[in-house]
């Protein structure tokens, strides 16, 4: 396949290319020709009307459903949700039936998708069946093709467990992820302790479930000189912890959300609002936002956790939380969180992942493979059920115009563009 892109501003921050509009030509999957004015009569032309090209975007912690959920996910249908919101690799999160917990199901999901057009960068567990018991054999899966390490959306109470984990890690140069949550502090819960669940007389999660975790974890990432993602924090205090932690191995995450919508989300009793971490206070998204923009913050995550419809109809209280969230990730951040320029979102979504996770980053230059995502940050459009490509329905934001748009992907030789 020969595709030409026209016109497009390239953003690539460090690279010569910054903020520079090319023609890009590439054929049989790579870039034959970086130029103005290029023309070739056999080519696909991708044309939009400020359209924007980077290195391709890199999820991290998306959840899929196979093997074991595959009523909620597919890994083929995961690749078409990430195709369609711009993202051309996956790092997905252990919590499948069975977990990934053994070298076996390393190679599962890296036989079962090397056909597809997404890279899958399987998360080991660092527990057996992400119980937070015993520890896996880290440095075997490491050895078999786990990017990283995690129990996903399950917390790790043991601080020994949790400790040796960093100490095996280390010695292999392996990242540790973690979601910081108290799960009894929290009261097991995905509502924001403020003034909307005071009102309503909602058990909540307070900001210090978050902040009282992520503290634990630093200090034993500290101690143990490994490195640690803290990931999807949701809270001012834990960006101040941050900024206070001159430590050059710690990272962080947020989910785009947490930057895009608040509390009030949830005073319609909206259970597709009901996400882990939980929308918190306008205070805090405007202090996650300032550290995106900033740097403090290294990772925008889609938080992308599809759930079966039975798991959300039911009393708010008892909803599940989570919500499916690659299709709509850049849409909803260039809508509602517009103070983060485009250089600091394709850092966050792109390359900064890739550099803390040791992924390679395919240049764009003559003689490269393309790796690259397409889009127009002008550009309208409506998501809804007809476009979904997820398995899963359980997002909040079936109906919404947004405001910047994913024109395509190309990883090699395959390609998806989007025609809504």
């Amino acid at each position: 396949m020969t595709i030409l892109i026209k016109n497009a501003k390239i953003i690539f921050p460090k690279s010569s290319l910054h903020n520079k509009q090319k023609d890009v030509l590439i054929k049989n999957g790579l870039i034959e020709k970086i130029g103005r004015n290029i023309k070739d009569d056999k080519a696909k032309v991708i044309k939009s009307k400020n359209l924007h090209c980077s290195i391709g975007w890199l999820d991290v912690g998306t959840i899929c459903g196979e093997p074991g959920f595959e009523h909620r996910e597919t890994f083929e249908s995961l690749s078409k949700a990430a195709s369609s919101g711009g993202y051309t690799g996956l790092c997905i999160f252990p919590n499948t039936h069975p977990p990934i917990d053994n070298k076996s199901s390393i190679q599962y999901i890296l036989n079962s998708t090397k056909h597809l057009l997404t890279d899958y960068y399987p998360i080991g567990a660092v527990s057996k069946a992400c119980k937070g018991k015993e520890i896996t054999e880290m440095i075997d899966l490491s050895k078999n093709g786990a990017i990283a390490f995690s129990d996903g959306h399950n917390t790790i109470d043991s601080n020994g467990l949790f400790l040796r984990a960093l100490e095996y890690l280390k010695s292999i140069n392996g990242l540790l992820i973690h979601q910081p949550n108290d799960p009894n502090l929290s009261n097991d819960n995905n509502i924001h302790e403020g003034i909307v669940s005071t009102s309503l007389g909602l058990k909540a999660s307070p900001s210090l479930s978050e902040f009282l975790t992520m503290e634990r974890d630093v200090q034993l990432a500290k101690y143990a000189d490994s490195k640690l993602l803290v990931h999807q924090i949701s809270t001012k205090e834990s960006i101040e912890k941050l900024k206070a932690t001159k430590i050059k191995n710690i990272f962080s995450s947020v989910a785009y959300h947490n930057l895009c919508k608040t509390e009030k989300e949830i005073e319609l009793f909206d259970v597709n609002s009901k996400v882990s971490p939980p929308l918190r206070s306008e205070e805090d998204k405007e202090a996650l936002i300032n550290a995106v923009s900033k740097g403090v913050i290294d990772i925008i995550t889609s938080n992308h956790v599809p759930l079966e419809e039975e798991l959300k109809k039911k009393e708010f209280v008892y909803a599940d939380g989570g919500a499916i969230g690659l299709q709509t990730c850049f849409g909803a951040l260039m809508t509602f969180a517009p103070k983060i320029s485009l250089s600091k979102i394709v850092n966050a979504l792109a390359l900064n992942a890739r550099r803390i996770l040791n992924i390679p980053i395919q240049e764009i230059e003559v003689g490269a493979t393309a790796n690259l995502t397409l889009f127009d940050p002008d550009a309208e459009w409506i998501y809804n059920e007809a476009i979904n490509k997820s398995v899963s329905k359980n997002t909040p934001f079936f109906g919404q115009t947004f405001t910047g748009k994913v024109v395509g992907v190309i990883n090699g030789k395959n390609a998806h563009f989007n025609n809504y």
